[in-house]
C-alpha cells in the first residue's frame, strides 16, 4: 500500500501546538496544510510550532499556506514559527524576505541552507530543540 503525500501529526502541550507535517507540500496536499493550522485556532491555541523536518517537498502553494497562516494567527494574538524548514522552502523564505517565520530570527539572519550563497553574514541566534512528536497521525491522504 503506498503512503499517502502527506500525513500530518499534531501534539497539544495546553496552549500550545507542534505540527509535524511527513511528505510533500505541494498543490494537492495544500489544503491539509491550511486545515491543520486552521483547527488549531479553532481549538483555542496559539502558539503553533511547525516542525518541517519530514517534509520532503514544499512548493509555493506551502509557502502561501504558511504566510497566510501566520497572518491569522498573529491577528488573534498568536505566533507561528517553522523549523527546519527543507531547503527549497528555506530558499524561498530568504528570497521573499519572511525569515521571520523561522525561529522567531530577524529579517536578514536566516541561515542559509548548505550549498548555499550567504546573503548576509549575521550571526545566528542557537537553534531550539523542539520536543518529539509520537507518529499519531491526525490528518492524512492528498486533496481534500
Amino acid at each position: 500500500m503506498p503512503l499517502p503525500p502527506l500525513t500530518i501529526y499534531r501534539h497539544d502541550r495546553r496552549k500550545r501546538a507542534l505540527i509535524t507535517p511527513a511528505g510533500e507540500i505541494d498543490l494537492d496536499t495544500v489544503p491539509l496544510v491550511r486545515a491543520s493550522l486552521d483547527r488549531c485556532l479553532r481549538d483555542g491555541i496559539r502558539t503553533i510550532d511547525v516542525d518541517l523536518t519530514l517534509v520532503t517537498f514544499c512548493d509555493c502553494s506551502g509557502l502561501n499556506a504558511f504566510l497566510h497562516a501566520s497572518q491569522h494567527i498573529t491577528a488573534a494574538g498568536g505566533t507561528l514559527r517553522l523549523h527546519h524548514p527543507p531547503r527549497t522552502l528555506a530558499l524561498m523564505l530568504d528570497i521573499a524576505g519572511c525569515e521571520f517565520l523561522l525561529l522567531g530570527v530577524p529579517f536578514g539572519q536566516l541561515s542559509p541552507p548548505p550549498g548555499y550563497a550567504p546573503v548576509t553574514t549575521a550571526p545566528v541566534p542557537p537553534h531550539r530543540s523542539v520536543p518529539p512528536v509520537p507518529p499519531v497521525p491526525v490528518l492524512s491522504g492528498g486533496a481534500v
